[in-house]
Formats: C-alpha cells, sequence, structure tokens
C-alpha cells in the first residue's frame, strides 16, 4: 500500500473523530467543566489511534506470518473503554453531600465510543452518534432548565450539644420553610462537644435556599452549616 493510499485510509477517521471530540469539548468548555476540549478531542483521537492499530495490524507487524497474527479490533475496543472509566473517575468528585461530573464522566465516555467508530471507519454511526450527543448536552440541557422541577439541596448543620436534642428543632424548622428531608443523619463530634445533622431535602423553589441559610445564621446554637444544591 503506498503512502497516498495509507495517508487517505488514516486521514479521515482522524479528522471526524477529531472533529467530534472539538464539538462535544467546546460545550463542555463553555459550561466551565474540568474536562473541557483539549481532553475531549484528545480522548477521541486517542481512541481513533488505537482502533486504527488494531484494525490495520498486518501493516506494522512486519514479516510476520498472516497464520499468527489474528485481528480482533474487539479487545482493542473492550481495553480503551476500560481504560477511558479511569479518567472518568478523575472528573467525579465530592463537594459536602453532593457529586459532581457526572455528566462531564458520561461525555468523556461516549467521546471515546465515538473515536472507536471513526477509528473502524464506520463513520454512518459515528455520525449519528455524534449528532445524538450534542442534542443530549445541549438541547436536553435546555429542556432541563425550563421544565418544573422541584429544588433539591443537601444540608448539614453542626449544634452545640447543650440543652435538648437539636433534632426536633431541625424538623420544625424544615416545615416551616416546606422543605421535606428524606431522612436525618446524625454525627457526634469526635470533641463530644456538638452534634451534627444532614439530610437532602426538597422544595418547591430556589428561595427557601437563602431563607434556610438566613434562619440557620440566626440561631446562636448553630456553629456551622453547609448548603450544597444539587448540579452537575
Amino acid at each position: 500500500m503506498d503512502f497516498v493510499s495509507q495517508l487517505g485510509d488514516y486521514a479521515l477517521p482522524l479528522l471526524g473523530a477529531g472533529f467530534a471530540g472539538i464539538l462535544i469539548g467546546v460545550e463542555r468548555e463553555a459550561r466551565g467543566h474540568p474536562a473541557g476540549l483539549r481532553t475531549h478531542t484528545l480522548v477521541c483521537l486517542a481512541s481513533a489511534l488505537l482502533m486504527l492499530a488494531a484494525v490495520h495490524q498486518t501493516e506494522w507487524m512486519g514479516d510476520t506470518s498472516s497464520e499468527v497474527i489474528r485481528i480482533d479490533p474487539v479487545r482493542m475496543a473492550h481495553g480503551i473503554l476500560t481504560g477511558i472509566g479511569f479518567l472518568c473517575g478523575g472528573v467525579i468528585f465530592r463537594q459536602g453531600l453532593s457529586v459532581h461530573g457526572l455528566t462531564t464522566a458520561a461525555s468523556l465516555w461516549v467521546t471515546s465510543a465515538l473515536g472507536t467508530l471513526y477509528g473502524v471507519s464506520f463513520f454512518g454511526l459515528a455520525l449519528i452518534g455524534t449528532v445524538a450527543t450534542l442534542v443530549v448536552l445541549v438541547a436536553f440541557r435546555w429542556i432541563d432548565e425550563h421544565m418544573p422541577a422541584s429544588n433539591i439541596i443537601d444540608v448539614s448543620v453542626r449544634y452545640r450539644r447543650d440543652g435538648a436534642f437539636p433534632e426536633d428543632a431541625f424538623h420544625e424548622l424544615m416545615r416551616e420553610l416546606k422543605l421535606k428531608p428524606r431522612s436525618v443523619r446524625h454525627r457526634l463530634i469526635s470533641s463530644g462537644e456538638a452534634i451534627e445533622l444532614g439530610a437532602t431535602l426538597r422544595g418547591p423553589s430556589t428561595v427557601q435556599t437563602r431563607a434556610l441559610a438566613e434562619r440557620l445564621c440566626d440561631d446562636p446554637r448553630i456553629t456551622r452549616f453547609e448548603i450544597s444544591p444539587r448540579n452537575d
């Protein structure tokens, strides 16, 4: 196979993978997520390169007998998608009681899958997958923002240990603000001087978040609190 023919076989899959990675990366970059343009582009290109190497295995095996070579791109695809899991894990982090980065991790995973499809020159499915991914990331975000939905927040409140057990007061405050705790978690601080209560709360709007913070600030028994809205 001459160089020009090789260039044609390699260039189109890599260009397609690079363009798909750029489109997805631009959306993530614009949202300020930890994995952005360069990360998604590199992931897509790396997946395509590895699949191209697997598909064209006979070309880099040199003088090895064709009876010995067993081309199995599926094994390479399994390895790529398994390895990308470690990278996806790096963008998922916990802040207080909330977990962030799940959508970015999923976008990295699907970007790797798209690169794999471009690498085996399965252009039809790869293009459909690219468009579908962008629809989910862009259009679905607009739908999510305009759908009526409950406001979900994670709250942890630390009370001084003097006086009555604070759970009844905590529930009373939630009822006044129309916030519904799914369950209440209890933790005794190691020093033994404070009790920490935590809960995931559901309310009709974000107005309650500020009202809750103001009420917690006014309580003299509270030494520390944290309110974390659920988002990705």
